[in-house]
């Protein structure tokens, strides 16, 4: 049997914002704002003293009962390094509920087109997760699928809780204060090297990250902690022992190979947070099957571009609504700041006549409405404003 970990890579193409060489795939909660001593429903009140920051140490021991290694199986298709067989592919993710509710990352238990040959995502067929015991001690149950958002590589997991003798809730931070310079660790199985943790520095903010969809993750998180493959869906935590973000990507060298070369990434909880809600609802949703990025006056003056926001298509999704609309994505790329950059497609302005700033504010309209639902897009081509009715279906598995 083939096994397979995960640390999904950002490929300096056209959707990645932050400077990428030639990355490799590792492959009922409440937010805790400002860092406070609220947690996750059903978690403890929180992991910080009085005096304040806790030390790696203290964090590791009251943190890893909450991480767990989740093993998939996937169908007998092509894997990584053209392998067939598929096999057994190794993660990590955390609890977030007294429920048996697991986060960790979408391409943990979903094979996407990008690195298995597939034409379409495709779930694991089977999943379980490890919880640490003490000592050597390991417990193995079983996980189901509860939900995917592909878009933000987010997955929920959900066990039965009465299957593990202590289930520990990570308490969830709130990402949007995480601050250049403070310190973090990393709880994972990095190359199959159970429950390994490791510490660094927040070394950057408001990354783009590259879904495995293609669509963008923004506000992402760098990190000089270590991570590889296998950390991918484990919990970033700061110093007062909150989650702040889901371990996602590494960068390589321009040489190639996967090593970790001291950027790895993460998606902000804030983030993660509002995708587990939305799957927590199980209720479908719309889908416009594009990926794109956000239009600043920065980029708008560097290109010369009419209006100052918007969100431009990177790529089209084949056979989605936005693909039989006739929206375009993305022709070239060029390079604003030392970032990579689409040029060329379609800049989305407004639909039904509501103004569009950004993409994040266009994917929360489009999760706004319902399949089926028929919405009219104005975008801008060639430096003419045209508007196409578009009919939204139900968001596939994996996306």
């Amino acid at each position: 049997m083939t096994i397979r970990t995960f640390v999904i890579g950002l490929v300096g193409g056209l959707v990645g914002a932050a400077v990428i060489f030639g990355i490799f795939a590792l492959t009922g909660a409440s937010i805790v704002t400002n860092k406070s001593t609220q947690a996750a429903e059903g978690g403890p009140a929180s992991f910080a003293t009085p005096s304040g920051a806790l030390t790696p140490e203290q964090i590791y021991q009251q943190a890893t009962p909450g991480v767990v290694e989740v093993q998939s199986t996937f169908p007998s298709i092509q894997g990584f390094f053209g392998q067939q067989g598929g096999g057994l592919g190794i993660g990590t993710g955390f609890v977030v509920s007294s429920a048996g509710e697991i986060l960790t990352n979408a391409h943990v238990v979903v094979e996407y087109p990008q690195t298995s040959g597939l034409s379409t995502p495709q779930l694991a067929t089977k999943v379980q997760v490890v919880f640490r015991g003490t000592g050597t001690s390991t417990t193995t149950v079983d996980a189901q699928i509860a939900g995917v958002d592909g878009s933000t590589d987010v997955a929920l997991l959900k066990i039965d809780p009465s299957k593990v003798p202590d289930l520990t809730p990570l308490p969830l931070g709130d990402s949007s204060t995480v601050r250049v310079g403070e310190p973090v660790v990393a709880i994972g199985n990095p190359l199959g090297l159970e429950f390994t943790m490791t510490s660094g520095i927040v070394s950057a903010v408001d990354r783009a990250l590259d879904s495995p969809t293609g669509a963008l993750i923004e506000n992402g998180i760098q990190t000089d902690a270590a991570i590889n493959e296998g950390n991918s869906g484990g919990p970033l935590i700061d110093a007062s022992g909150h989650v702040i973000g889901i371990n996602e990507q590494i960068a390589t060298a321009p040489s190639g190979g996967s090593g970790n070369i001291g950027l790895g990434f993460a998606v902000p909880i804030n983030t993660a947070v509002a995708s587990m809600k939305q799957l927590e609802n199980q209720k479908p949703t719309a889908w416009l099957g594009i990926s794109g990025v956000s239009i600043t006056p920065q980029v708008a003056q560097a290109f010369n571009l009419p209006v100052q926001s918007g969100a431009e298509v990177a790529v089209v999704v084949p056979g989605s609504p936005a693909e039989k609309a006739g929206l375009l994505g993305a022709t070239s790329t060029a390079t604003v700041s030392g970032q990579p950059y689409p040029i060329g497609g379609d800049i989305i302005t407004a639909i039904d006549g509501q103004k569009v700033t950004g993409m994040q504010q266009l994917q929360s309209i489009v999760a706004g409405h319902q399949p089926g639902d028929q919405v009219t897009l104005a975008f801008l081509r060639n430096g003419k404003t045209l508007q196409v009715p578009v009919t939204l279906a139900n968001t596939p598995a994996g996306y």
